[in-house]
């Protein structure tokens, strides 16, 4: 009897915020394996921001997902059936399998899969701290704000996967952290658990002159680094706040994934200041992957790296996951366990 695979497609591009309309849940049965090939059950499968993006037609760093194909993201699991010399039944990998509950894979394509060691640290963090998100955060941290030790560097969406994680790098570098997050149970969170030195929950300041007040109260010297995930109003409030030759690293710019535009208040304050303000995507910089790889996984191996997770059950959950991900209802990393 094969095996049948339950996988979700994008139908349809969204018009303004994504629906669970854009997506279907189609059964199809996994094919026999040829010689070379090798079988990967998915245990978790991701749901990040950057997806959002993807689902559009216009241009962005990244093709359009394709419609009417498995939807596609970060996935790890075992393998659970080879015929390929390179992967025995058993191992531990993660790759980009997608929405889906099976995939097969050439073992003779580099690149598709990475073995990993779930003994040291949890499977699913490699879809988190010790994946791309950690990544990301390891990469636009290191080597765009370039964090000296007494310096302030602020984070938006510092509870979520990056941004838990930029921080407290960033105090591991003697850095002050200061995070922003949506809600007294996140800003706690992102003190007492993560290590910031502050967090301004952004919801009790809708307005700029109140958060530009907070961020002075919690930057009393400044803001030298800035790791940006969200856009809009909190970028005006940071380059309110920001010192001279600052850094700025891009790295999602969320208040306009469902296609509003984000005008800057003040522009000229990157003159002004001389601010670098750098975009980036982690997938251009995999010189970085193995070192961050390596400290990242250590961090969480030892215990001085911590993390959340939210984890919605079953591959059926996962448009709804996605979509509450993008609505902040997530805390930490967004997954769906799938074994």
């Amino acid at each position: 009897m094969s095996l049948i695979n339950k996988q979700w497609h994008l139908v349809s591009r969204p018009s303004g915020e994504a629906s669970p309309d854009n997506f279907r849940l189609v059964e199809a049965p996994v094919p026999e394996l040829q010689d070379g090939q090798l079988l990967v059950r998915h245990h978790y499968l991701s749901v990040d921001p950057y997806m959002r993006g993807r689902m559009n037609e216009g241009k962005s760093y990244a093709a359009a997902q394709p419609l009417n194909e498995v939807m596609q993201g970060g996935t790890v699991g075992e393998v659970a059936a080879s015929k390929s010399d390179a992967y025995r039944v058993g191992d531990r990998v993660v790759g980009m399998g997608g929405w889906q509950q099976y995939q097969v894979v050439d073992g003779a394509q580099r690149g598709l899969l990475r073995k990993v060691d779930a003994a040291q640290v949890p499977l699913a963090a490699y879809l988190g701290a010790v994946g791309m998100p950690g990544v990301t955060a390891w990469v636009g941290l290191n080597t765009i704000i370039a964090p000296k030790a007494g310096e302030t560097v602020v984070v938006s969406a510092a509870s979520g996967a990056v941004g838990s994680v930029v921080g407290q790098l960033a105090k591991a570098r003697g850095c002050r952290a200061v995070g922003l997050a949506g809600g007294p149970e996140k800003c706690r969170a992102v003190t007492e658990e993560f290590g910031f030195d502050a967090c301004i929950d952004y919801r009790a300041h809708p307005d700029l002159k109140s958060l530009s007040a907070a961020l002075k109260a919690a930057c009393p010297d400044g803001i030298d680094g800035y790791f940006e995930n969200v856009g809009g109003l909190i970028l005006d409030a940071v380059l309110l706040r920001a010192n001279a030759f600052a850094r700025i690293a891009l790295c999602g710019m969320i208040a306009g994934y469902d296609g509003a535009p984000i005008p800057m208040a003040a522009p000229q304050l990157l003159l002004v200041n001389r601010i670098k303000l750098q975009g980036f995507i982690v997938t251009e910089h995999m010189q970085h992957w193995p070192a961050a790889l390596q400290e990242l996984g250590t961090l969480v191996a030892t215990g001085k790296l911590k993390y959340r997770e939210s984890i919605a059950q079953g591959i059926e959950a996962a448009p709804e996951a996605f979509i509450g991900m993008l609505k902040g209802r997530n805390f930490g990393k967004q997954l769906v366990k799938l074994v």
